[in-house]
């Protein structure tokens, strides 16, 4: 159902209108369906901005007064909360990103663990990324890289935006069991780029050269060269790894 076609649901009254209204009932439902399917999928994780009405019925093609129906219904159910000026957020509860934990980190072994586990998903999610990447998708990896480049020209390294790169690959991916795994991880990895962060913090060319992996890693996906995507992040991975443990990683057999 197209804008044009959502939009003439309000027009009309009477007898004639009834079927319109009925049409009406089953887009709300429709919508609502997606909505909840994406929120529970992990692709907007908790306590994150849901597009404004005007966007998601662009992307959903139906009117706004059909997407705002929705969104009361998926309030009336705790799924999302309403801020005063600010638009609608995901509550808590709503992304199975709440129900997935890991351990928490207690050792180095377990810094290592987690880069494994890493590289287990990241190559993967990039290589889908670039097949599957949208210009929004685009865009969200592009802001986190901006303020990578930013912090780089400043002498920093900001875990929040290394982060955020990573994760809008793998939102990129549209597959929501990478976006799970990454909002799950996110205090374990933060842990793990906080101290190659501060690895980085000597030499100019050390945190350049991440940049420039980070911004490769853009271009290949923005490119759509999915072999190259993949084979870039596991080098970033695994660079970011040896630089953490200068070359030494643990032996972790039983």
């Amino acid at each position: 159902m197209d804008e044009a076609n959502g939009a003439s649901l309000n027009a009309g009254t009477g007898p004639a209108a009834k079927p319109e209204r009925g049409k009406a009932v089953k887009l709300v439902d429709r919508v609502f369906d997606q909505l909840l399917e994406r929120i529970r999928a992990g692709n907007y994780p908790p306590d994150s901005r849901l597009p404004g009405e005007h966007e998601l019925a662009s992307m959903l093609g139906v009117s706004r007064p059909i997407v705002r129906d929705a969104l009361a219904r998926l309030r009336d159910q705790g799924m999302v909360y309403a801020r005063q000026g600010a638009g609608t957020f995901v509550s808590a509860h709503g992304s199975p990103a709440a129900q997935l934990a890991y351990s928490p980190v207690k050792t180095i072994a377990d810094i290592q663990r987690c880069y494994e586990f890493r590289l287990t998903i990241e190559p993967a999610a990039a290589y889908f990324a670039a097949k599957r990447r949208d210009s929004a998708a685009l865009e969200k990896i592009a802001t986190a890289l901006a303020d990578l480049r930013e912090a780089t020209n400043h002498q920093l390294h900001r875990t929040d935006a290394d982060f955020l790169f990573h994760r809008a690959v793998t939102e990129a991916a549209n597959n929501h069991y990478y976006t799970a795994s990454m909002d799950a991880l996110k205090p374990h990895i933060a842990v793990g780029m906080h101290l190659h962060g501060l690895s980085l913090l000597g030499p100019r060319q050390g945190l350049q050269k991440v940049f420039q992996e980070h911004d490769e890693i853009y271009r290949a996906i923005a490119d759509g060269r999915a072999d190259d995507a993949r084979d870039l992040m596991k080098a970033h991975l695994e660079g970011s790894r040896d630089r953490l443990f200068e070359g030494r990683v643990l032996d972790l057999s039983f």
